[in-house]
């Protein structure tokens, strides 16, 4: 029975689905029937435009995946990678649209710099195609202005 065309009140609201719902308990107003109701975001899809030119659907999994190999050895958590790979994404979907490849490359390393500077100079590495040892060393007077820049907590 589908009560899309008449007038209902609501009943009861609650979380569902670990709060990805809501489940929304009706009345109709004519008939006096009750049913159920779910309501869900409808999230539009992220697409990230590669420097070939070619576009695809963003992949979480892909940004966990370079984290995991540029934090290899490192006392990092799977949780914060995972945690950062979320943050990279909820960034990216606030933009309102398509983002190009060095947007979502530029959000890891800002997020990975302040998580593990050794991670993030492999990351960087890979992202900003080093060539030599020229590159390492201008992308460590890099990191240690920025770092120098931000005062450290005394302990």
């Amino acid at each position: 029975m589908r009560k899309v065309r008449c007038s209902s009140r609501v009943l009861d609201s609650r979380a569902a689905e670990d709060g990805a719902a809501v489940r929304r308990r009706r009345q109709c107003l004519k008939c006096e029937t009750r049913f159920t109701t779910y309501e869900r975001i409808d999230e539009l899809p992220v697409y990230v435009m590669k420097r070939s030119g070619d576009k695809e659907l963003f992949d979480r999994a892909k940004i966990v995946a370079g984290l995991e190999a540029a934090t290899k050895g490192r006392p990092v958590t799977p949780e914060s990678l995972v945690a950062l790979a979320t943050e990279v994404e909820d960034a990216m979907r606030l933009t309102g649209g398509d983002v190009t490849s060095s947007q979502v490359g530029q959000a890891v390393l800002n997020r990975l710099r302040k998580l593990d500077e050794v991670a993030y100079l492999r990351f960087a590495s890979v992202y900003k195609e080093f060539d030599d040892a020229a590159d390492f060393k201008r992308e460590l007077t890099l990191l240690d202005k920025r770092t120098a820049a931000k005062p450290r907590k005394k302990k």
